[in-house]
């Protein structure tokens, strides 16, 4: 069962940057928002402390916490996108549970929350390319990216109905995509490319299959 907040952890989320989310506060304090999820250091001095979108929900639901309790973030996931939230790839069972709501809106804070983790981690600040999180997390980033721009992810096989699917490549800075439909797939690769990313269409030589492969645009 979630940890309620306490008066203390409730003041600091709500007086965090509305624009970027930086928080105030003893160590202490900011340390037990990092361990909750909520929270992150920045890597680069002067080491300031921002909410994760996990932090943003809570401050969005009046200083409640998210319903699960998030995996702590580990180095290589600054922006706390491996705990609560994850991106759909296509083709997973997806909760009952939540609602097409509430869904939009854990997809809008995980892009914008993404969108900060760019200017803050990348050398110039850019927002309009991926950040190294993305570089290491390719699928989950690349689908982030689909969903937040409205695209439909696939259902679990059999049930009917398709979307897109994220999968892995044997090259190691890139992705493939897949949509049902040369338009679907078409509108997949403006998306990852309006995102930052670089994207062609190609088919596979033995199924004839098109998909769209898209890599981390670097500059």
């Amino acid at each position: 069962m979630t940890r309620p907040l306490t008066a203390a952890q409730r003041r600091l989320i709500e007086a965090a940057d509305p624009g970027t989310g930086r928080l105030k506060g003893t160590e202490a304090q900011l340390t037990a928002l990092v361990k909750r999820g909520l929270a992150f250091r920045h890597p680069r001095p002067p080491h300031d402390h921002f909410l994760t979108p996990a932090g943003h929900r809570a401050r969005e639901a009046g200083g409640e916490p998210p319903q699960k309790e998030p995996e702590n973030p580990s180095p290589g996931d600054p922006g706390g996108f491996g705990g609560v939230f994850a991106a759909r790839v296509g083709g997973e069972t997806v909760p009952r549970a939540q609602g097409e709501a509430a869904r939009l809106r854990e997809v809008r804070s995980a892009w914008q929350g993404m969108l900060e983790l760019r200017r803050m981690t990348n050398p110039d600040a850019s927002t309009d390319r991926p950040c190294a999180w993305e570089r290491t997390h390719l699928v989950q980033a690349a689908a982030l990216a689909l969903e937040a721009s409205g695209h439909r992810p696939a259902g679990p096989e059999g049930e009917g109905g398709d979307g897109y699917r994220v999968r892995d490549t044997p090259q190691p800075d890139a992705v493939a995509v897949y949509a049902p439909g040369p338009d679907a797939l078409r509108a997949c690769a403006e998306t990852l490319e309006g995102a930052g990313w670089q994207a062609g269409e190609y088919t596979e030589p033995r199924t004839r299959r098109r998909y769209v492969l898209a890599s981390p645009r670097r500059v």
